[in-house]
């Protein structure tokens, strides 16, 4: 089923355009700090702008000490506990944990035995969507990009929903429960329209099995045989977990509260959360580090020697390789300076299911990334900053290990991270009773109207 693009615009005109318009949109970087301006809503010292409270998530990683940023090893909180008691808990006990986290982010408190099983029968019942929906809106609108999809979905939803623009916190809730459940059935049914259409592969939605978590349960629809291993199933419930939330700063989850304070609908809200995490600046990042990996695999003939993989690192930061940004992708982070946990985790428990499925070299050369790159920072761009691995440096390698397929690296993130948006939106709504309406300096100058006949290109 070949997708047919109709654009009447032609690129010369564009371009011609654009002429125009650049000489109209420039702002001289220095007129920010000229005005005080925080770009990025960014500190001085990179630290993000307060922009507001929260009870749900805390990224720790660092602290102020007589005005100074010192650096410390990274912690994640869930509602006050640490992510790690939640992962060990789950490990010792040989239980899945993202939906304990879901109750955790929505709830504020950690959920009984009673209520972590009705919470799983509620998901689960909810996973299936409506026949005419999948018809009409995946399986015959096929979108080459699944994030741009699950976006539309989420906002044609809206029309499925008999109460859709009540913000009570009950209803709210109801719709929150429904999107966490539903949005991983949008994005596989939204991957296997794809693979028939644009791929030219085999289609398969198989049936709903409500017995199994949400690790489970999109295991087993998108494979063939719908076989998997317990061991792949923990991994991936552990990539949930750790994706569920990051607190209210991050772009995603505070684009979902700036509309949220709007008191618009929960479909728009969360569909801007969806639109924020597609980009390569948040989301979409894991998709980077792979393409990294797959060009150092393909450039460096033992990307497991040290000295091979610096001189090649030394080649990425100057430009001269992989995609010639001089970005090394996985190292770094707004917050996180000593360690990020979630990579430390992930990689922790990546190891062992990475060497069983072929992909030591890879591993390994991921880890010379983390071990490398501040020491090859300083030297050639002589910046000593702290510097750790952020969790989408073995995310993307997590994946391919467990056999998923590229379109969905960045939308498993969103599957998981709907959770936290879900929370954020419901504390927005009960504890800020404001519009977020923050201020723009204007640096044009007033200028007189020129009559119509009167004008002539510059």
């Amino acid at each position: 089923m070949p997708i047919n693009y109709i654009s009447p615009i032609s690129m010369d005109a564009i371009s011609s355009l654009c002429d125009e318009l650049d000489k109209n949109n420039y702002i001289n970087p220095a007129d920010y700090d000229r005005y005080q301006v925080k770009r990025g809503l960014r500190n001085s010292d990179t630290t993000g702008v307060m922009a507001g409270l929260t009870r749900i998530c805390s990224v720790e990683g660092y602290y102020i000490l007589d005005g100074e940023k010192v650096p410390k090893d990274g912690k994640l909180y869930y509602r006050g506990y640490d992510i790690n008691d939640i992962i060990k808990a789950c490990d010792t006990e040989d239980r899945f944990g993202f939906e304990e986290v879901v109750w955790l982010l929505l709830m504020g408190s950690l959920p009984t035995g009673n209520q972590l099983f009705a919470l799983r029968e509620v998901l689960a019942e909810c996973r299936a969507l409506p026949d005419e929906f999948v018809e009409d809106s995946i399986l015959k609108q096929v979108s080459k990009d699944i994030m741009n999809k699950m976006a539309r979905c989420t906002m044609t939803l809206y029309s499925y929903d008999e109460d859709p623009d009540n913000t009570s916190i009950d209803n709210v809730l109801r719709q929150s429960l429904q999107l966490i459940a539903q949005t991983p059935t949008i994005m596989i049914d939204a991957y296997q329209a794809k693979r028939r259409a644009i791929y030219g592969e085999s289609m398969f939605l198989h049936p709903i099995d409500k017995t199994q978590s949400e690790a489970e349960y999109i295991l087993n629809s998108l494979r063939p045989d719908r076989k998997f291993s317990h061991a792949e199933a923990k991994l991936l419930d552990l990539c949930l977990m750790l994706h569920a939330d990051h607190g209210g700063g991050n772009n995603s989850t505070f684009s979902v509260r700036v509309l949220t304070s709007s008191k618009t609908d929960t479909y728009s809200a969360i569909t801007a959360g969806l639109g924020s995490l597609k980009g390569p600046r948040h989301g979409g990042a894991n998709i980077k580090v792979v393409k990294m990996l797959d060009d150092i695999m393909a450039n460096v003939s033992d990307p497991t020697d040290e000295g091979q993989m610096r001189d090649y690192l030394v080649k990425i930061i100057n430009k001269e390789a992989g995609d010639r940004s001089g970005l090394i992708y996985g190292m770094g982070h707004a917050v996180y300076t000593c360690s990020d946990p979630r990579a430390v985790v992930l990689k922790k428990n990546a190891r062992e299911l990475a060497y069983q499925a072929g992909f030591e070299k890879e591993f390994t050369a991921l880890e010379l990334v983390e071990k490398l790159t501040p020491d090859v920072f300083a030297t050639v761009k002589g910046d000593n900053k702290v510097m750790c691995a952020n969790v989408d440096l073995y995310s993307g390698l997590v994946y391919k290990t467990l056999g998923i397929p590229e379109d969905l690296y960045t939308p498993l993130f969103a599957a998981a991270r709907i959770a936290g948006w879900c929370a954020h939106r419901i504390e927005e709504l009960t504890s800020n009773g404001r519009i977020m309406r923050p201020a723009y300096k204007s640096v044009s100058h007033t200028r007189k109207y020129v009559s119509l006949a009167n004008r002539v290109e510059e």
